[in-house]
């Protein structure tokens, strides 16, 4: 990626064990959490899928599924241009989403309601990666990495449009549906 018309710096020994003393540093720490993020979600979407009784739930975390593994392309892709090692940190964050979901899906529920539960979890890590994405971002275009803000961007507006999507099956199906279970239990 160019920067002032230079390529990225090459990654420094230092930054096996990173101090974030400059900007740069801070854009290498983000660029990892969320290619950890973005791993442990691969693996995790596959339980979602099959954890959901609601057939466009799950053909939604289908879909985000090779979403997200695009996600993991981009940023190995902006890794390679700026010649970043990603591997060796873990995303604690998503990790502690993913245990919270995991959990939810073993709860003994209603499907409807799991289901309910499971928008609820998705929601979370997609909020928790705008956030990552919206930083990251931020930090290339004040670096001046133009094609790193491109590819960050892209895949923001995938994560926002996977939150919208998300919010409209729950308001307009799966908490109705969710509802209804609840109701006729009274």
């Amino acid at each position: 990626m160019k920067r002032g018309g230079e390529l990225c710096g090459t990654l420094q020994p230092q930054y096996l064990f990173m101090k974030l003393q400059t900007l740069q540093d801070l854009f290498v720490h983000e660029l990892k959490d969320l290619y950890s993020a973005e791993n442990q979600l691969v693996k995790a979407l596959p339980k979602m899928m099959k954890a959901a009784s609601n057939e466009e739930l799950r053909s939604g975390f289908e879909a985000h599924l090779e979403e997200t593994k695009e996600h993991v392309s981009r940023l190995e892709q902006i890794a390679q241009t700026c010649e970043i090692k990603l591997s060796g940190h873990r995303c604690k964050a998503m990790e502690g989403l993913i245990e919270e979901g995991s959990e939810l899906i073993s709860e003994d529920a209603e499907n409807t309601v799991r289901d309910a539960g499971l928008i609820g979890a998705a929601q979370r890590v997609e909020h928790y990666e705008i956030a990552g994405y919206g930083t990251a971002r931020a930090l290339a275009e004040c670096l001046g990495y133009d094609d790193a803000v491109e590819l960050l961007g892209l895949t923001l507006d995938e994560e926002k449009a996977t939150d919208e999507k998300l919010t409209e099956l729950a308001e307009n199906t799966i908490n109705a549906e969710a509802a209804a279970v609840g109701a006729g239990e009274e």
